[in-house]
């Protein structure tokens, strides 16, 4: 692989404007040499406009040192010869910041402006580099003060929970004991290091002894002016929130000191991978312009490299060692105080191995696909030879059996619109992983959704395609019952998989998702991140599943399966209202999500989004009751409520979830920054929102009368392109969230601390 796209899947995503852009520097390298032919050529007799390029350097250089001037049989004039090849001055422009500014000795000669662009260029692209590091260093160093802190509370907490009567007798053994572990790892050795206490403060604490830090650090009295704000968040915790103060003062329990260590623990994990990423691109800048440099140097066939990297070398980039001081601290102090001295398990934890394709996936994953082609292969030629289209029990099979299945086409259908989503995210290098907030490398590819897809497909078209044999099998007739109950025997297995214990089937990320869907049926009462809320706009894509998991407890419930009847379940009006509040809480759910989001004062505009989700919740309800009892004015109040929920949902979509339809952009009515590289896939994804928003229109004008398709294959239709609507919306709303984020250079995420000061001061 090529330096340029190496360099380029090395970075971090958020933080790809901050590297030096080698791609730029290496094009203005390629004018050099095009330009510098072109002089050469218009020099030399018999001047062709577009002469044949050499595909060697060889015989160029051979060139270049033939027109040097011949220098003596002796070494003797050494020094005038360093001067003649001097290229570059390399030089701070002012003494108290490194802002370098590079003077091009040569630019009389042949291309001699446009390497003086090529090295304003550069100057610009590492003094650009050397802010962005030194910012990111002096937050680091801050975090580590505050971490310094926090873990000082923590040990006088432990001090006070495991052993309270010899804390009371020996306080100074306390304040010695965080001394010495503390101030011993992340004070002494590295705030004295990067200088944050000053000079004085520096030499005093060099020659002061045990007494003097002693004095600096604090004792068990830490704890009177700290409270603790860790403690689980419960729906019973974020009711007493509400009407009181969510800060918790200490009990002293081990229950409190188990939270804030897990808090703490975390705040190191993620401490330390920032620090992993900030050495890493620290070193990927310093080798991309030793790259650059060398390149220049072999198109150029002069010798500045020497000199630009020496200054490399010199700078706060390379002589820094705040970083690595700070690994080492935070190691040293993670392998005592949470690994308990095991260094390999602490380096288990902080240094995660990167994530490797498994080849078993790949290869179970095209059986399965497969596997899912000869099913359906063979349920059509078994629909086809039996002429099953037009036989008697067309219809009740279409009423009763086909929803049973169609739950799984929808979880199959939107898996593989997932699994779409992250191949064109890691494609673009949206970082899915870090958005959604996934621990590291457990997040699955897209190899291992379309994986399960597969094999829920398997599983479903062989249930299907046994169900229709039993049917027409004349004897196994007489077993209809064991025949119906198949589709909830598939059910059993899927939900068995999903809330199973052991460690397999990707246990993290099953459990993930059942936390997510934990927090959206308690809704409002958890605090609502961005896998709560896009999961539930997720389900209310995925109505119509719920309304067919509500027939499923009423077919088996009341025992209609033995004879393949449902009139006990549809024609009931307690079914029939239960179906209308199924269909209402997905948005009911979003729409208390965002008075959570407003209430707590994150965005002001989630008032409107809110609204959004209602006037949706007022058309389902107006759509139904038409549906339900007819009329023409039932039919308008349709009609209108729709509309305005239509006009709604696809002007938030493309102007507050995707970022869209900006007048002023540099793309007009597009963003100033998009991935993908045609501007016309946007204007394509937003007709196409507009269209497939408009699937609520078969409702009022009867689509579903006509007869050459059944009801609920209708429905299970428009439904699937719901489905595909919300898989194309998901792609923009994360690529939307991930430019937000690289705006800002978010890389990672912030993690609540377990202990917060009364006090500025303290």
């Amino acid at each position: 692989m090529k330096f340029g796209k190496e360099f380029a899947s090395q970075m971090v995503p958020e933080w790809q404007a901050a590297y030096m852009n080698y791609n730029h520097l290496k094009i203005l390298i390629k004018e050099i040499l095009i330009f510098r032919r072109l002089q050469q050529n218009e020099s030399t007799p018999g001047y062709q406009a577009n002469p044949p390029l050499p595909s060697k350097g060889s015989s160029r250089k051979r060139k270049v040192s033939l027109h040097k001037a011949f220098g003596g049989l002796t070494n003797g004039n050494s020094n005038n010869k360093d001067n003649e090849d001097e290229v570059i001055l390399v030089s701070a422009m002012h003494q108290s910041e490194e802002n370098y500014r590079t003077v091009f000795l040569r630019s009389s000669q042949d291309a001699g402006e446009s390497e003086l662009g090529f090295f304003r260029k550069l100057d610009d692209e590492f003094n650009k580099v050397i802010d962005f590091y030194k910012g990111k260093v002096g937050e680091m160093v801050i975090e580590a003060e505050e971490l310094s802190k926090q873990m000082n509370a923590l040990i006088a907490l432990r001090i006070k929970v495991e052993d309270p009567l010899f804390c009371s007798s020996s306080p100074i053994f306390s304040s010695r004991f965080a001394n010495e572990q503390i101030t011993g790892y992340l004070r002494q050795d590295v705030i004295q290091e990067t200088k944050l206490h000053g000079e004085e403060n520096g030499k005093r604490k060099m020659g002061s002894g045990r007494m003097d830090n002693e004095q600096e650090m604090v004792s068990l009295d830490v704890l009177n002016h700290v409270k603790i704000n860790v403690m689980p968040e419960t729906p019973r915790s974020s009711l007493k929130n509400a009407f009181g103060s969510s800060k918790l003062s200490f009990s002293f329990s081990k229950k409190e000191l188990k939270n804030a260590e897990e808090k703490l623990n975390q705040a190191f994990i993620e401490f330390h991978q920032k620090l992993r990423q900030l050495k890493s691109y620290s070193f990927l800048n310093q080798l991309a312009f030793s790259k650059i440099m060398k390149k220049y140097d072999k198109i150029t066939s002069r010798n500045a490299s020497k000199d630009y990297l020496g200054m490399v070398e010199k700078s706060y980039l390379r002589q820094s060692d705040e970083v690595s001081k700070l690994m080492e601290s935070v190691e040293s102090v993670y392998t005592e105080h949470f690994c308990n001295g095991n260094r390999s398990l602490g380096m288990k934890t902080l240094r995660p191995k990167a994530k490797t394709e498994k080849h078993r996936v790949t290869f179970f994953t095209g059986c399965f696909l497969g596997y899912s082609v000869a099913f359906i292969i063979a349920i059509i030629l078994m629909i086809h030879a039996r002429d099953l289209l037009n036989s008697e029990g067309r219809d009740q099979y279409m009423t009763n059996v086909f929803p049973l299945y169609s739950i799984f086409g929808f979880l199959v259908l939107h898996m593989l619109m997932y699994a779409g989503n992250i191949c064109f995210w890691k494609r673009y290098r949206v970082n899915y992983a870090f958005i959604f907030g996934f621990k590291p490398n457990t997040e699955l590819g897209y190899r291992e959704i379309i994986l399960l897809s597969s094999g829920l497909s398997v599983l479903t078209l062989a249930a299907i395609l046994s169900n229709l044999e039993m049917d027409i099998d004349e004897s196994a007739r007489s077993s209809r019952t064991l025949t119906e109950l198949l589709p909830l025997g598939l059910v059993v297995i899927v939900l068995s998989i999903a809330f199973c214990p052991f460690n397999i089937v990707y246990r993290t990320n099953r459990f993930f998702f059942i936390a997510s869907i934990w927090r959206c049926i308690c809704a409002p009462l958890y605090k609502v991140t961005l896998p709560d809320f896009f999961l539930a706009d997720q389900l209310t894509s995925q109505v119509q599943l719920f309304r067919n998991l509500q027939f499923y407890i009423c077919y088996y419930g009341w025992g209609d399966y033995k004879s393949r009847e449902s009139s006990r379940c549809r024609g009931s009006s307690v079914y029939n209202n239960i179906s209308l509040v199924i269909a209402i809480i997905p948005y009911w759910i979003r729409c208390l999500q965002c008075l959570r989001r407003l209430f707590e004062g994150e965005d002001t505009s989630q008032a409107v989004n809110a609204l959004k989700y209602f006037s949706t919740i007022v058309a389902v309800i107006s759509r139904t009751f038409y549906v339900q009892k007819k009329g023409l004015a039932l039919k308008i109040l349709a009609t209108s409520t729709s509309g305005v929920a239509t006009v709604f949902g696809t002007y938030w979509d493309l102007v507050c979830d995707w970022g869209l339809l900006r007048r002023n952009s540099e793309n007009p009515w597009l963003r100033d920054k998009l991935l993908l590289p045609h501007r016309s896939i946007y204007f394509l994804a937003m007709v196409v929102n507009v269209i497939l928003r408009l699937a609520w229109v078969q409702t009022v004008l009867d689509f579903h009368e006509a007869s050459f398709l059944h009801r609920t294959a209708l429905v299970a239709f428009l439904t699937s392109l719901e489905i595909i609507r919300r898989g194309i919306w998901n792609f923009f709303r994360l690529e939307n969230e991930h430019l937000n984020n690289v705006g800002k250079y978010r890389a990672f995420k912030s993690v609540p601390l377990p202990f917060s000061y009364e006090n500025k001061k303290d």
